[in-house]
């Protein structure tokens, strides 16, 4: 039914990449690319050129050079006269801005390219940029807004058998699930966008799956071993294609699966570990996680409640004026849990 997963991100000369190419490989051959482009004077293939480079540099975490990249392929689309390669761009443009926590930038950015895709007949990137408006109010958990366009793109996705945007789809249903504790049908969703992944040979997809399968596998059944050991599995995928971000989300993730445990010293590691990380690449959302975490673990090891009250307090207030509200309600709970809501209030 799922042929075989493939980036349309990486276009004109850059089509033979694979969808599973280390992004330090494909960093490499887009600016060589691109450079014998722009010597060449050939403006689509500069912009269809600069928006790998600027994907490949986004996904290291590299968020600096792939605004700079993102914004260049633009230029050099709207130059040619190119509303396809405008979309991919801007589309680029709005994923970066998501990543980086600029949620209404991402939505506009994402719309504007959702509609020159369509006037430049480009279905798969308007397809793209409707998944990223999607995941943009997923993630601020607009669950109710952006429930039915995931159903949307998926049904599409099936249609078209296009594996890796099924695999998308599934997996941020998914995680809507989970998060509203139907623990069940989130693992069942999981489970197959593993198998498509797995048949389509889309490593990335398949490694964020295995990290939907390990949360479930620990919150459902408390089997932390063997939700570590798909951790384990998935990370073998991040480090072969340096996918950073999903890396440091794997770190996360693993520190919860020890807190779940009682395992506080270990889960107080990895959590500083991905921290680091997501500091590192300025995500934002990722950095607050890790240190709602890492402030629960630290608690758990004895540090002063006055000091655990304030760091929830502050998380709390940055989490709402971003407008996240899962992570807002996390905290909630969090500071429930530890018997500061009255001091994270005063």
């Amino acid at each position: 039914m799922y042929g075989k997963a493939f980036a349309p991100e990486y276009q004109g000369a850059l089509t033979s990449l694979s969808v599973n190419s280390s992004l330090v490989d494909v960093l490499a051959e887009g600016i060589e690319r691109l450079r014998e482009a722009e010597r060449s004077g050939r403006l689509d293939e500069v912009a269809r050129c600069g928006l790998a480079v600027a994907e490949a540099h986004r996904r290291l975490g590299q968020v600096t050079d792939a605004d700079r990249a993102w914004k260049a392929s633009y230029r050099a689309a709207r130059a040619a006269r190119d509303t396809a390669a405008m979309a991919w761009a801007l589309w680029s443009g709005g994923t970066l801005a998501r990543q980086r926590g600029a949620f209404p930038l991402a939505r506009r950015l994402l719309a504007l390219a959702a509609d020159l895709g369509e006037r430049g007949g480009d279905v798969v990137v308007r397809g793209y940029s409707l998944a990223g408006l999607a995941e943009t109010g997923r993630i601020q958990g607009d669950y109710a807004a952006v429930g039915r366009l995931h159903e949307q793109l998926l049904a599409e996705a099936r249609r078209r058998g296009e594996a890796r945007h099924t695999v998308w789809a599934l997996e941020g249903i998914a995680q809507m699930h989970r998060n509203t504790g139907s623990y069940d049908r989130a693992y069942a969703l999981f489970e197959e966008a593993a198998a498509i992944a797995a048949g389509a040979e889309d490593r990335r997809g398949h490694a964020w799956a295995l990290r939907g399968l390990a949360d479930i596998v620990s919150v459902r059944d408390g089997d932390s071993e063997r939700a570590l050991a798909l951790l384990s599995e998935a990370e073998l995928s991040c480090r072969a294609m340096d996918l950073s971000g999903a890396l440091a989300y794997n770190h996360k993730m693993r520190g919860n699966v020890f807190y779940r445990a009682g395992r506080y010293a270990e889960a107080r590691e990895l959590y500083e570990l991905a921290l680091t990380e997501f500091r590192a690449m300025s995500e934002p959302r990722g950095e607050a996680l890790a240190r709602l975490g890492l402030a629960k673990s630290l608690a758990r090891l004895g540090r002063d409640r006055t000091e655990t009250a304030a760091e929830l307090a502050d998380l709390a207030g940055l989490l709402e004026r971003a407008g996240l509200r899962h992570a807002r309600e996390m905290v909630a709970r969090a500071q429930a849990e530890f018997g500061v809501v009255a001091e994270a209030v005063r």
